[in-house]
């Protein structure tokens, strides 16, 4: 009987007061301190830590892949990485399936980052999989708010809280994609919103609530007052891609490059010796959601990503065209627009009864 490799995982410090995520390994090692006595795997682990960053995916993407590596790691034992064959590959994809009964999204995420692994950094035949036991797919309806909860949940919000909601909501943003937009991502004159790097590392634009307009304009100014303290202090500016920050060294200090939700606090990057600013962290945006949705006895399980739902949703009851709003939410595929669908209840089924009010 194998070990279970996928109790608690250590996750890494994505505390916004640290530089974790945009400098050194520390993000990699974090992941990889109950490997250090294993020469081979802590190579490998390295390997996809510079493969990542050379394809430019976002942290998010190195920390799944290095937590299902240690978890296959755990799995295969006392492997080495040249030892790996598509074999065991299939037995670990096979494991997950029949022992864990892991949902088909989450398999198809451990075969992903196996994929990564043997094309990138092993350079080693992955193997056909078509025989591979696969977890079963189930039908996925989205949790999805009216507008009546929406408001609900925005009565319990403080700022700049709310407004974050309001731009998932109102924009069909994905979470990270909220955080992460700097002053230059809004064009008041147009009445767009651009999101770039989302989802795939894809850009595209949404139009701006105009309701919002005032919001945004007052967060505006305070993203300014805060830049013009910064500046005064000595910082060394805010967070940049690394790319970015080698063409552009004066673009962190610049006004249009300042998140437009800032952190509370600055960062200290100890291997600089300088504070930067990231932006507002999303795990404080996902608690600030649960809590609001607690007070407004809300009897749904609700996420931040349930306001990209009712977007979508509402935008179809609307007769809004299918395509309009898979280019809204930035979806490659139309077909994973299409599940918004079944958020929609048919006429038939509006007009059903059910016996029990014959």
């Amino acid at each position: 009987m194998r070990p279970d490799p996928l109790g608690p995982p250590t996750p890494a410090d994505d505390a916004p007061e640290t530089a974790r995520q945009y400098k050194g390994n520390s993000l990699l090692a974090a992941n990889t301190l109950v490997l250090a006595d294993l020469p081979d795997w802590k190579q490998v682990y390295a390997e996809l830590f510079s493969a990542i960053r050379t394809r430019h995916y976002s942290r998010n993407t190195l920390k799944t892949y290095t937590t299902w590596l240690r978890h296959f790691q755990g799995f295969i034992k006392d492997k080495t990485p040249s030892a790996l064959t598509p074999e065991d590959v299939k037995a670990f994809l096979g494991y997950l399936a029949i022992d864990r009964r892991v949902a088909a999204t989450t398999q198809n995420q451990a075969f992903n980052a196996l994929l990564f692994l043997f094309r990138h950094i092993l350079h080693k035949d992955f193997g056909d999989h078509r025989d591979t036991v696969r977890a079963k797919s189930r039908p996925y309806i989205p949790v999805v708010l009216s507008r009546q909860e929406v408001d609900a949940v925005l009565d319990h919000l403080r700022p700049p809280y709310d407004l974050i909601v309001k731009l998932l909501y109102g924009c069909g943003l994905r979470l990270f994609e909220c955080v992460k937009l700097r002053i230059h991502n809004l064009n008041f004159d147009a009445g767009v919103l651009t999101v770039h790097d989302g989802k795939g590392q894809k850009d595209r634009t949404v139009p701006l609530p105009q309701v919002l307009l005032p919001e945004l304009r007052d967060q505006v100014e305070l993203v300014k007052a805060l830049h013009d303290e910064d500046i005064r202090s000595g910082y060394a500016g805010v967070f940049l891609d690394s790319q970015l920050e080698k063409k552009y060294p004066a673009a962190g200090r610049e006004l249009i490059w300042q998140w437009f939700f800032p952190a509370h606090k600055l960062t200290l990057v100890p291997s600089a010796n300088e504070k930067r600013r990231y932006h507002l962290h999303e795990s404080h945006v996902q608690k600030a959601i649960h809590a609001a949705v607690g007070r407004a006895r809300i009897l749904k399980r609700v996420s931040a990503h349930t306001f990209r739902h009712s977007f979508a949703t509402h935008l179809l009851q609307a007769n809004y065209d299918i395509r309009t709003i898979q280019e809204l939410l930035g979806h490659a595929d139309v077909r994973t627009t299409m599940i918004y669908t079944h958020c929609v209840p048919s006429r038939t089924v509006r007009e059903a009864k059910s016996p029990l009010d014959f």
